[in-house]
């Protein structure tokens, strides 16, 4: 039997929010062995002056938790 944990991980570009997306699992995956599946919660911006400056993307990150032999 196997646990597995999730975890929110919120990323931004100045691009897209797809590309937000990648950044936080990416980033995720630095730090976080056996990722398995991601999803994306909601997509997000900032805005400046009418236009988007920045995309984010809250990702919800799962793994398998490996428990110490």
């Amino acid at each position: 039997m196997s646990a597995v944990k999730i975890v929110k991980i919120l990323g931004t570009s100045t691009e897209s929010w797809e590309d937000a997306a990648r950044e936080a699992v990416a980033e995720a995956d630095e730090t976080i062995e056996d990722i398995h599946g991601v999803e994306v919660e909601s997509w997000t911006a900032s805005v400046d002056d009418g236009g988007i400056t920045e995309y984010k993307a809250t990702v919800e990150v799962a793994f398998r938790i490996h428990r110490e032999q």
